[in-house]
C-alpha cells in the first residue's frame, strides 16, 4: 500500500480499500472487522465539517468575508501581502485549501494590476510636469497635455515622452517590480492556506487522520483530542509560521525594507484605486442575502459548539447533558446535527402567502398551491464536491492501523526502534519533521500521514515517551510541502497562475519547509507540554488492542 501511495499506479482510494479484501484472505482480520474501520467517528466529523464548507462556498461567504478583511487591512505591499495571508488562513481553516487558494488569487492580481497602471499614470504626469518646468516643451505640448491629464486618454502620437529611453527604462523597471510582487503574492496566497489547513481538526485530511489514528491505537486515551485541544495547540502554531513566513517571503519579494514597502512616502493616489478595486468588487456582491446569514449564524453555532463541547479546563455542555458515564456525543455528531440544517432551512424567507396554512383559510387569496421552499443545499451540490475518495483513504489508514496492532507489526517495529532510547527526544522530534516533511513533497500529505503515524506511535511506546510527542509534529509536517508545484494543488495553482519558475518555488518553500519545523519542535516543547503533559509516559500508552 505504502508503494501504490506513493507511486499512484493506481488511484488512492483504490489502494486504500486493499485492506478489505487482503486483510482477510490473509487471515489478520474478520472481514466484518475491517469494514467497520471505514467509517468511523473521524470520518463523520470529516463529512459534516465538509458539508459546512460547501454551504460557505455555495453561498459566496467566503468572498465577502475576504474582501471585507482587505478592506480594513489597505493596499500597502507588506501590509496587502499580510493581509492576503491571514485572510487566506483564515479561510482555509473552514474550506478547502484549494478553495481558499483559487479563490485569492484573482483578487490579488487585479489589485496589483490597478497599483501598476495607477503608478504608470503617476510616473506619466510627473515627468510631463518636470518637463514643462524645465522649458523643454512649448504651449501646444501644455495645451496637449492639459487636453490629455483631463480626458484621462494618451494618444500613443501625442505622447512623445514615452519614446524617451528615461521613459522605456522606469516603464520596465515597473513591470519587472509588479511581476515580481505578483510572484511573492501568489506564492504567500497558496503557502498561508496551506499552514492555515492546520489550525483546526477539520482544517485538512491529515489533522482527522491523527485524530482516529490515536483513536485507533489508543482507544482508553480519553477524547485527549477534540476540536477545542487541536485549536488550543496548533492555532498559536500557526501565528507563529505565517508571521516567520510573512517575513521570509517579504525579504525575498520585495526586499527588507519594511519603511518602504509599507508605504511610507509613497502617493495617495495609487492607493485610492487599487482600495476601489477592492470595494468595487465587494459592491458586487450586494447585501447579504437570507441564506447568507443563515449560513454564517449556523457556522458560528458549529465552531461555538465544537470549542464548548469539551474544552478541558471546565465541564463542557456535552458533559453535563449527555457524556455523564460513557462519550456519546463526540465532535462528529455536532458536525452531522448542524450540517443537516442545511437541507431544512429554506434558502429565501418565506411570504406569508406561501404556507398552507393561510391558503386553508383564504382559499381565493392565493392562486396557485405553493411550491415546497429551496433549501440551502440540497444533496446533487453536497454530492459533486465533496471528496469522496478521501473519506475512503481516511478509512483505508484506520484499517491499516487496526491491522497492525492484529498481526503484530507495530510490535516489531517498537523492537526495531528501541535503539533511539539513547537519542534525546526533541533531536527524534527534529528527525521525524525533516523526514516527514521531506517525504510529503513527493507524495500526498494524506498518504504520508497514514503510512508514519503508526510507525512513531510504535516507536513511542517502545521507548516511552508521550505517543503525541512525535505524532502531532509529524501529522503537522506532513503539512509542510512547499517546494514543489506537484506538492498540494495550492501549489500547483499559484505556479500555473504567477508563471512562476520552479527554482522560485524550490527556494522560497526550502527556507520555509525549514521555518515550518523550527514552529512545531518550538510548540510542542512550550506550550504542547503544558496542554498535553508530554513530558511523562501515559498509563494508557501501555493499553492496546493487541490485549
Amino acid at each position: 500500500m505504502a508503494l501504490y501511495w506513493c507511486t499512484e499506479c493506481i488511484p488512492l482510494a483504490v489502494t486504500a480499500l486493499l485492506p478489505v479484501v487482503l486483510f482477510p484472505m490473509m487471515g489478520i482480520m474478520e472481514g466484518t472487522e475491517v469494514c467497520i474501520q471505514y467509517l468511523k467517528d473521524s470520518n463523520m466529523l470529516f463529512f459534516g465539517g465538509l458539508v459546512v464548507a460547501i454551504a460557505v462556498e455555495h453561498w459566496n461567504l467566503h468572498q465577502r468575508i475576504a474582501l471585507q478583511v482587505l478592506l480594513v487591512v489597505g493596499v500597502k505591499p507588506s501590509l496587502l501581502m499580510m493581509g492576503f495571508m491571514s485572510t487566506t488562513a483564515f479561510l482555509s481553516m473552514w474550506i478547502s485549501n484549494t478553495a481558499a487558494t483559487a479563490m485569492m488569487l484573482p483578487i490579488s492580481s487585479a489589485v496589483l494590476q490597478q497599483l501598476s497602471d495607477t503608478e504608470a499614470n503617476a510616473e506619466e504626469r510627473e515627468y510631463r510636469l518636470t518637463a514643462a518646468m524645465a522649458g523643454q516643451d512649448n504651449q501646444t505640448f501644455e495645451l496637449d497635455d492639459t487636453k490629455q491629464t483631463n480626458n484621462k486618454e494618451l494618444k500613443p502620437e501625442d505622447n512623445v515622452c514615452d519614446m524617451s529611453p528615461d521613459s522605456e527604462q522606469r516603464r520596465l523597471k515597473r513591470e519587472q517590480k509588479y511581476a515580481k510582487l505578483l510572484k511573492g503574492m501568489s506564492l504567500s496566497v497558496c503557502y498561508s492556506a496551506t499552514i492555515g489547513g492546520t489550525a483546526t481538526l477539520t482544517g485538512c485530511t491529515p489533522n482527522v487522520i491523527m485524530k482516529g489514528q490515536l483513536d485507533e491505537l489508543f482507544p482508553e486515551n480519553g477524547g485527549i483530542i477534540n476540536f477545542a485541544t487541536w485549536f488550543g495547540f496548533a492555532f498559536p502554531t500557526v501565528v507563529l509560521m505565517l508571521a516567520l513566513s510573512w517575513l521570509w517571503i517579504q525579504f525575498m519579494f520585495l526586499g527588507f525594507n519594511l519603511k518602504k514597502s509599507c508605504g511610507c512616502g509613497t502617493n495617495k493616489d495609487g492607493d485610492r484605486e487599487a482600495y476601489r478595486v477592492i470595494k468595487d468588487q465587494y459592491k458586487k456582491l450586494g447585501g447579504m442575502t437570507f441564506a447568507e446569514v443563515c449560513v454564517l449564524v449556523i457556522f458560528t453555532l458549529v465552531v461555538l459548539m465544537w470549542f464548548t463541547r469539551e474544552p478541558g479546563f471546565i465541564p463542557g455542555w456535552a458533559t453535563v447533558l449527555f457524556n455523564k458515564d460513557k462519550p456519546y456525543v463526540t465532535d462528529g455528531t455536532v458536525a452531522i446535527l448542524m450540517s443537516s440544517l442545511f437541507f431544512c432551512i429554506p434558502s429565501n424567507l418565506p411570504r406569508y402567502k406561501d404556507f398552507y396554512l393561510f391558503s386553508f383559510i383564504c382559499p381565493y387569496s392565493v392562486g396557485s398551491p405553493p411550491e415546497a421552499p429551496t433549501p440551502m443545499l440540497n444533496w446533487g451540490v453536497v454530492n459533486e464536491r465533496m471528496p469522496w475518495n478521501i473519506i475512503l483513504l481516511l478509512g483505508g489508514g484506520f484499517a491499516l492501523a487496526h491491522g497492525s496492532e492484529k498481526s503484530g507489526l507495530s510490535k516489531w517495529l517498537g523492537e526495531c526502534l528501541l535503539p533511539l532510547q539513547s537519542v534525546p527526544p526533541f533531536a527524534i522530534c527534529i528527525l521525524l519533521c525533516l523526514l516527514v516533511a521531506m517525504f510529503t513533497e513527493c507524495s500526498s500529505n494524506t498518504a504520508t500521514t497514514t503510512l508514519f503515524l503508526p510507525i512513531v506511535a510504535s516507536m513511542a511506546t517502545a521507548i516511552k515517551i508521550h505517543p503525541m510527542y512525535v505524532m502531532l509534529p509529524c501529522t503537522l509536517a506532513a503539512s509542510l510541502a512547499f517546494m514543489l508545484p506537484v506538492a498540494t494543488p495550492p501549489n500547483a495553482i499559484a505556479f500555473s497562475y504567477a508563471d512562476l519558475k520552479v527554482m522560485d518555488m524550490a527556494k522560497t518553500g526550502f527556507m520555509l519547509n525549514l521555518i515550518g519545523i523550527i514552529a512545531i519542535n518550538i510548540a510542542i516543547n512550550t506550550w504542547g507540554v503544558a496542554m498535553f503533559q508530554l513530558n511523562t509516559f501515559p498509563s494508557w500508552a501501555n493499553v492496546t488492542k493487541s490485549h
